[in-house]
């Protein structure tokens, strides 16, 4: 299904006075939000007049936002820009901690133009912790401008597009895409894919080349190592055989050859197995 349109996507205010727990204290401008949300809820598409970063202390999510889709295990938090459609999906119980930004507040920003467009983060053990502080109820409010420039100074280090499915907009190619990712481990032909989504094999290969500046090879790989990415996080029994055999792969160094080109590390390394 195509997203809505701009017009038609409901704008949420900041639940700065409903959702934040009472005692947080934020510097003007920033704002504190601590949400748990169940396993299999989703959060229609919507935006905010403010930016976000959206981090799970634990749980994993995916954003999807008109570019394509952002798988984000606890390791990772997306940074949504102002007035940027996105929709959630909980794909694990989540315990949720989101700073909103006032655009005012993030036009002093140094590194403001590098914050107008959307992107995944990495999150290291000081930015988690920085995170996680910023939610202590003993803060004070100098402690509390520490932390957030701390967050902010990491978050301009952390860039990461391991877990990013981009998705085309031509509608074929946006069809073909949505019919892979409805069946990540299928092993998609690209003439057969073609002839469902009424075009030619060459006309798709290069509509995908042109429109996620990936080969159909290379985007149907992103979106398996993101599926592989999606166990991993949600499901702690899973091995890396079950994961390769289940995901079309001929033996376990091919499918972590894989998963190492997308993502710089290994299955066992992703998953701290």
């Amino acid at each position: 299904m195509l997203p809505m349109t701009v017009l038609e996507t409901p704008i949420l205010e900041t639940p700065i006075l409903r959702e934040v727990r009472s005692n947080h204290r934020s510097p003007a401008g920033v704002h504190l939000v601590a949400r748990d949300y169940p396993k299999g809820m989703r959060i229609e598409p919507h935006l905010h007049r403010e930016a976000q970063l959206i981090y799970a202390a634990k749980g994993t999510m995916q954003v999807t936002t008109p570019e394509g889709r952002w798988l984000v295990p606890p390791d990772r938090a997306v940074w949504v820009p102002a007035g940027l459609e996105h929709a959630l999906d909980l794909l694990a119980d989540i315990e949720m901690r989101t700073l909103y930004f006032d655009l005012s507040w993030l036009k002093r920003e140094r590194r403001y133009e590098g914050l107008t467009r959307e992107f995944v983060v990495r999150v290291s053990p000081l930015l988690n912790q920085a995170i996680l502080a910023l939610f202590d109820s003993r803060n004070t409010e100098e402690r509390t401008e520490l932390l957030v420039r701390l967050v902010m100074l990491e978050l301009h280090q952390a860039e990461d597009s391991a877990t990013f499915v981009p998705l085309p907009h031509e509608p074929r190619c946006r069809r073909a895409a949505l019919i892979v990712l409805d069946d990540p481990t299928g092993l998609h032909d690209i003439d057969t894919l073609a002839r469902e989504v009424g075009t030619s094999a060459r006309t798709l290969s290069r509509l995908f080349s042109s429109e996620t500046q990936l080969s159909f090879k290379s985007w149907c790989q992103r979106a398996r190592i993101a599926a592989a990415i999606q166990r991993l996080s949600t499901d702690a029994n899973v091995s890396v055989k079950q994961l390769a055999t289940q995901l079309g792969y001929a033996s376990v160094p091919a499918f972590s050859a894989a998963f190492r080109q997308v993502t710089g590390r290994t299955p066992t390394e992703f998953a701290g197995k």
